[in-house]
């Protein structure tokens, strides 16, 4: 039982603490944070893969799954304003693009 596992307080949950140590937080009471236990980080990681896959992708398929997530975990853990990802991108432009060079 290395392991910390915190969930709402879905029935199918009930099994984890044969596992795990499992913390409840209950929703259903209006009860959404106990100390340092709650569900708001993870809620809030669900909230950006919903958002990208229907704002962005549409569709995922099972065989890219993982790419989806990595990139999703990647923008979720490094929150960039518009201005930081302006300034990343214009630091690695390379080279000058021609306007007669982009319609040949």
């Amino acid at each position: 039982m290395g392991s910390n596992v915190i969930t709402d307080e879905l029935s199918s949950y009930r099994m984890l603490k044969l596992y795990y140590k499992h913390d409840k937080i209950n929703h259903s009471v209006k009860e959404y944070v106990r100390e340092n236990i709650h569900t708001n980080t993870i809620e809030g990681f669900f909230s950006l893969l919903k958002r990208t896959i229907n704002g962005t992708y549409h569709f995922v398929s099972s065989k890219h799954i993982n790419k989806y997530l990595s990139e999703i975990k990647y923008r979720y853990n490094n929150k960039i304003g518009s201005c930081g990802k302006f300034v990343i991108f214009t630091n690695n432009l390379v080279g000058r693009l021609k306007y007669k060079d982009l319609i040949a």
